[in-house]
C-alpha cells in the first residue's frame, strides 16, 4: 500500500493548485468593472465581496495543500457526502415536481405509474443514504435520510401542495446539519498548524537551519516535482482537446499547436513551474537513454546532480523569469518559449557531450577491442556532431540573424566542435594502439586542442555577459536580469578564466623544472639499464632528477601536473642546499642507496667475512635479501598510484582527462620485476 499513497499524495493535491492557478488567471478588476447596482454603496459592496471571495479562495486552496494526507482523503470523504446529500435533494425536488404535475394525489398502490415513480425515487434515496453511512463510516445512517421525509409524506397521502414545503424544509435541515459539522470542525486547521509549530520549535537548531529542515520536509512528503509535472500534464492535455479540431489547430500545423499549447499552459507562476520540472524529468530521461546506450545499465548509477536534468530546468526557469515570459501576450510567449526551449535543449546536447566524451577516450586509452562498444560511442559522437548544426540551420530560417541569435547558434556550433575535438583525440589514441608505440608530443596535442575549445567557451560566455550588461544598461533593466548576469559571469567566465590560468601555469612551472634538470648522457643510460619508472617503456633520453632517478622528460612533465616531488621517493624537484652543483646542470651524484653488489666491504667486514663460518655467510645473504625487499615495498608503498593515474594524454588540470590505468613505481633496477608482479596481483 505505499505505492498507493504515494499515488494518492500526488492525485489528491493536483485539485489545490488547479484552483490557484484558475484564480491567478482570473481578472478580478474587469469583471467588478461591469457591475451594475443601483447605488454606490452597493456597488462597493459588491466588490468588497468579490474581492473577499477571491482571496478566501486563495486561503482555502493553500490550506487544502498543506494539509496531511490523512486529513486530505477526510475532507474529500466530506465534499464526496455532501454531493451525494445534494444529489438525493435533487432527485427529491424532482419527483414531487413530477407528482404535482401528474396531479394525482391518492393511494400509491390504487396507480401503477405513481407507485413505480416512488419505488424508483426510494430505492435511489435508501442508496445515497447508505453511501453517506459508508463513506462516514457510521451506523447512523438516519443522520443522512432528511431528503426522505418528502417521500415518507407522500405515503400517507399528505396533499401535492405540502410536498414541496417538506422538501425545503428536508434541505434546510440537511444544511443545518452541515453547518454544525462545519463549526464543530472549525478550528482543525489551526490545531494542525499548531501542532506542527511545536514540532518545529522543538528541533533545538539554529533558525536557518530550523527552516531548511522544513524546506526539504515539505518537498519530500509533498513530492513537489511530482506533484507539479502532474498538474503540468493536466493542464496541458486540457488544452490539447478543448482546442483539438478548431480551425486554427487546423491552420497552425501539429508542430505549431503543441508549442502553442504549451505556451498557453505556462500563463502562471505554478504551471511555469510545472513545466520547469517536467523540462527537468524529460532532460533527464535523455541523459539516462545516452548513458544506457553508450554502457548500459551500470552507467545508470552514476548520479552526477549536473548530469540530472537539474540544469536544463534551471535554465528555463531564470530565462522565463528574467525575459518577463508570463506578462506577454499570447503570441509573444509562444515565439519567446521557442527560443527558451531551444537554448535548453542545446544544454542538454552539451551535456551529453560531457557523457560521451570520457567514455569514447576512455575506449581509445584502455586499448578496449569490444567492436560493439567502440561503434556505440563513435555513432552518439556522429549524433552530437550533425544534429546541433541541424538546429542552427533550422533556427536562422525562422528568425533574421542577430547578435542573440548568433550567441545561439554558436553554442550549436561549440558543441560539435567539442565533439569534433574528442573524435580527433580518439584517432590519435587508435593510431598509437595500431603503431604499438607512444606518439611524440601526443599531451601537448591534446592539450591544444582542449584549450581551443575552451577559449571558444570562453569567448562565447563573454559576449552573453557583454549583451546582457548592454541590455541592462541601455535596455529594461530588472533585479532578477542583473542577479542572472551574476550568477554567469562567475560561474561560466570567471571560474572558466581562473581555471584555464591555473592550468597554464602548471604547464608552464613544470615545463621550467624539467629544463633545469639535467639529462642523461648514454653512457649513463647505458649503466641505468632499466625502464621509466612511469611509463615502463624503454628509456632513449631521460632526465635525472635531484635525487637520482631517471625518467623520460614528457613523463615527468605529466606528473609534474599533478605533484611537485619525485615519484619514487617523493623528494622536491628542486636543487638541495646540500647539492649545489646539481643546479648547474653537472651530472649529479648516484642513489644514495646503490645495489648491494657495488658497495665496496669496508675492512673489518671483510676480515669478519673470512672468519665467518658459511652459515653466517647465509645468514648475512638473507638478512641483505629481507633488507632489499623491505626497501623495495616501501618504494612501492610511498609511490602514490592515483597520482600516476592522471598522467595518460597530459593532465593539464582539465578534470575530464582520461586516465591510463598505471600500476605503483617500482625502485632501480627492479621496474621491470615489479610492473610484471603488480599486474600478476591485479
Amino acid at each position: 500500500m505505499p505505492r498507493l499513497e504515494e499515488v494518492a499524495n500526488v492525485v489528491l493535491r493536483v485539485p489545490s493548485i488547479l484552483v490557484l492557478d484558475m484564480l491567478y488567471k482570473c481578472d478580478i478588476d474587469s469583471f467588478t468593472d461591469h457591475l451594475k447596482a443601483r447605488t454606490e454603496d452597493m456597488l462597493f459592496k459588491y466588490k468588497y465581496v468579490i474581492w473577499n471571495i477571491y482571496y478566501l479562495g486563495h486561503v482555502v486552496s493553500a490550506v487544502v495543500l498543506l494539509l496531511p494526507l490523512g486529513h486530505i482523503i477526510q475532507l474529500y470523504l466530506h465534499v464526496l457526502c455532501a454531493l451525494l446529500l445534494y444529489m438525493g435533494h435533487q432527485i427529491v425536488r424532482d419527483y414531487v415536481r413530477d407528482e404535482a404535475k401528474y396531479g394525482y394525489d391518492g393511494a400509491l398502490f390504487l396507480d401503477s405509474p405513481a407507485l413505480n415513480r416512488f419505488v424508483t425515487a426510494l430505492t435511489s434515496q435508501i442508496i445515497v443514504s447508505t453511501l453517506c453511512a459508508f463513506l462516514m463510516r457510521t451506523q447512523r445512517v438516519w443522520l443522512f435520510s432528511a431528503h426522505l421525509l418528502p417521500l415518507l409524506a407522500r405515503v400517507v397521502c399528505i396533499p401535492l401542495d405540502w410536498l414541496l414545503t417538506l422538501s425545503s424544509a428536508s434541505m434546510m435541515i440537511t444544511g443545518a446539519e452541515v453547518a454544525i459539522f462545519l463549526l464543530a470542525n472549525l478550528f482543525v486547521p489551526y490545531r494542525l498548524a499548531r501542532a506542527a509549530y511545536r514540532e518545529i520549535m522543538a528541533i533545538e537548531v539554529t533558525e536557518l537551519y530550523r527552516l531548511m529542515a522544513v524546506g526539504v520536509s515539505l518537498w519530500h512528503g509533498f513530492a513537489v516535482p511530482v506533484l507539479f509535472s502532474v498538474f503540468w500534464f493536466v493542464l496541458f492535455g486540457v488544452q490539447l482537446v478543448s482546442n483539438y479540431g478548431t480551425l486554427t489547430a487546423v491552420q497552425q500545423g501539429p508542430l505549431l499547436y503543441l508549442l502553442t499549447s504549451v505556451s498557453e499552459c505556462c500563463a502562471s507562476p505554478y504551471s511555469l513551474l510545472g513545466l520547469t520540472f517536467v523540462v527537468s524529468y524529460m532532460a533527464l530521461g535523455l541523459l539516462s537513454l545516452c548513458k544506457f546506450y553508450l554502457g548500459g545499465f551500470n552507467a545508470l548509477q552514476n548520479h552526477n546532480v549536473m548530469h540530472r536534468g537539474v540544469t536544463e530546468g534551471v535554465t528555463l526557469l531564470l530565462l522565463a523569469l528574467q525575459t518577463g515570459l508570463l506578462d506577454m501576450a499570447a503570441l509573444q510567449r509562444c515565439f519567446l518559449l521557442f527560443i527558451i526551449l531551444f537554448i535548453v535543449l542545446t544544454s542538454t546536447l552539451q551535456s551529453m557531450s560531457e557523457i560521451t566524451e570520457p567514455v569514447v577516450l576512455g575506449l581509445g586509452a584502455s586499448r578496449n577491442r569490444s567492436v560493439w562498444k567502440h561503434l556505440r560511442g563513435l555513432s552518439m559522437c556522429g549524433f552530437l556532431l550533425l544534429f546541433p548544426g541541424f538546429m542552427a540551420y533550422k533556427i536562422s530560417q525562422f528568425f533574421n540573424m542577430d547578435f542573440w541569435l548568433l550567441i545561439l547558434v554558436s553554442s550549436c556550433m561549440l558543441t560539435s566542435l567539442q565533439v569534433m575535438g574528442t573524435l580527433l583525440i580518439y584517432s590519435l589514441f587508435m593510431v598509437e594502439v595500431w603503431r604499438g608505440a607512444a606518439l611524440p608530443g601526443l599531451d601537448e596535442i591534446v592539450y591544444y586542442v582542449n584549450g581551443v575549445c575552451r577559449v571558444l567557451e570562453f569567448a562565447v560566455a563573454v559576449c552573453v555577459v557583454a549583451y546582457g550588461a548592454w541590455e541592462s544598461l541601455w535596455g529594461e533593466w530588472s533585479w532578477m536580469g542583473a542577479s542572472v548576469i551574476i550568477i554567469h559571469s562567475y560561474c561560466n567566465v570567471w571560474l572558466r578564466a581562473q581555471a584555464g590560468w591555473k592550468s597554464f601555469l602548471l604547464r608552464q612551472e613544470a615545463a621550467r623544472k624539467i629544463n633545469v634538470l639535467p639529462r642523461a648522457s648514454a653512457e649513463q643510460l647505458e649503466d641505468h639499464n632499466d625502464v621509466c619508472a612511469i611509463c615502463f617503456q624503454d628509456m632513449t633520453s631521460a632526465v635525472i632528477t635531484y635525487c637520482g632517478h631517471f625518467f623520460h622528460g614528457s613523463c615527468l612533465r605529466k606528473w609534474l601536473y599533478v605533484q611537485e616531488t619525485c615519484p619514487m621517493c617523493h623528494a622536491s624537484i628542486k636543487p638541495s642546499p646540500a647539492n649545489p652543483n646539481a643546479a648547474a646542470g653537472e651530472t649529479p651524484p648516484p642513489p644514495q642507496n646503490p645495489p648491494p653488489s657495488e658497495q665496496q666491504p669496508s675492512p673489518e667486514t671483510h676480515q669478519e667475512e673470512q672468519q665467518g663460518s658459511q652459515g653466517d655467510n647465509v645468514r648475512s645473504a638473507e638478512t641483505n635479501c629481507d633488507e632489499s625487499d623491505r626497501t623495495y615495498s616501501n618504494s612501492d608503498r610511498n609511490c602514490s598510484k592515483e597520482g600516476l593515474q592522471h598522467l595518460h594524454y597530459g593532465a593539464n588540470g582539465d578534470s575530464q582527462g582520461v586516465a591510463d590505468p598505471v600500476p605503483s613505481c617500482s625502485s632501480d633496477g627492479n621496474a621491470q620485476v615489479a610492473s610484471q608482479e603488480l599486474m600478476e596481483a591485479d
